[in-house]
């Protein structure tokens, strides 16, 4: 009964990429995690994560800025049991969180974002993309994003950890700009 209220209960997932264009001095002072993801789909989007210690479960729905999102648990001996059976890439990443000052008087009301700046290791290495998750699309819209911030890729589907997912080893460098 509990499976079935999750999973009836819809969660939207708000996003804009970033690539950057500098990194923020002193990374070490900002909490971060060790992340292992791959993909038995990716239409739709059915994704198995360990981060750090957690073992998690999502499916997606479609869109590029706004998309239903579902997570649930799993156990280091299911995300092990499925692991070989994903296709494509094993991304591994670091995932650093940054907080961001509000930088409007109207952005002040608004609950705190976080910079979630992805750093990937091979065969993406070289890749870095900063992510930000909002409680609406009008605080999506309103967003202004802090100077070390680059080109944004939200609708760029070369950028999206599913696509990267399935780009063949040896084109993982020309397939996306790196840096």
């Amino acid at each position: 009964m509990l499976q079935e209220n999750v999973l009836m209960a819809e969660h939207r997932e708000i996003e804009r990429k970033f690539k950057i264009l500098r990194l923020p001095g002193n990374l070490a002072q900002y909490a971060s995690h060790r992340i292992v993801q791959a993909y038995l789909s990716i239409k739709p989007v059915i994704r198995i994560r360990k981060q750090d210690d957690d073992y998690i479960l999502t499916y997606k729905g479609s869109g590029m800025l706004s998309r239903e999102e579902y997570n649930l648990p799993l156990t280091k001996e299911a995300f092990d049991h499925l692991l070989p059976k994903c296709d494509g890439n094993v991304i591994s990443k670091t995932r650093y969180l940054i907080p961001l000052a509000s930088g409007s008087p109207e952005q002040e009301a608004a609950p705190a974002l976080a910079a979630e700046l992805d750093i990937f290791d091979a065969p993406f290495d070289g890749l870095m993309i900063v992510e930000v998750e909002f409680p609406d699309k009008d605080a999506a819209a309103a967003f202004r994003a802090p100077e070390w911030f680059g080109e944004e890729v939200t609708y760029d589907r070369r950028y999206h950890n599913a696509t990267l997912a399935m780009t063949v080893r040896g084109e993982a460098e020309s397939s996306v700009d790196i840096l």
